[in-house]
């Protein structure tokens, strides 16, 4: 049961953000899931077949069923190439996670910056009570991206996440949630 509805599109300056489909399962595949460096900092395992992607593809069908949003490919807007992925992942209709990947020829260029930011907006319109992320200790560009888009840093959680292209024991992680100001 759908709670909340988010675009399925949408677009910024230089990105499209838009819901993923079974015919993007190739470029997910050979633009970021598959590269060990891409994946290194990700709490899902490094894909190794195109089939790693169709089961991705599987859950965010599911995901847009039951809460109206979720993954989002970010694309080029001049182009359309798949340069990575965003989204929001609810765990109750006012609280999400996000975060966001980019394959390693869109590193270092703002995009993480850009579509963390449509996402910050989605929030803000589903009027989203918390909107939190979490990120590896050692993911340092991480951390700045989150902090440049008004995340504060809520502290660290230890042991808390599997990094399975990292290690078989479970990380600790920086958390961080924007803070709203509460309406009176």
């Amino acid at each position: 049961m759908t709670t909340v509805s988010a675009p399925e599109r949408i677009e910024t300056d230089r990105l499209v953000l838009r819901r993923p489909v079974r015919t993007d399962a190739e470029a997910i595949f050979t633009r970021y899931s598959a590269d060990i460096e891409v994946t290194r900092f990700l709490s899902w395992p490094r894909h190794t077949s195109v089939d790693d992607a169709l089961i991705f593809l599987g859950f965010s069908d599911g995901e847009w069923r039951r809460w109206g949003c979720g993954p989002y490919l970010a694309c080029d807007r001049a182009d359309g190439r798949v340069l990575g992925s965003t989204g929001l992942a609810f765990e109750s209709p006012d609280v999400a996670q996000t975060g966001y990947v980019f394959a390693r020829d869109a590193w270092g260029r703002g995009y993480a910056t850009e579509s963390l930011r449509a996402m910050i907006a989605i929030g803000e319109s589903l009027r989203l009570r918390r909107l939190y992320a979490i990120c590896h200790v050692d993911h340092h560009a991480s951390s700045r991206v989150l902090e440049k888009c008004g995340f504060e840093h809520e502290g660290i959680l230890p042991r808390h996440t599997l990094f399975p292209n990292l290690s078989r024991e479970p990380a600790d992680v920086r958390s961080y949630a924007l803070r709203r100001k509460p309406v009176y």
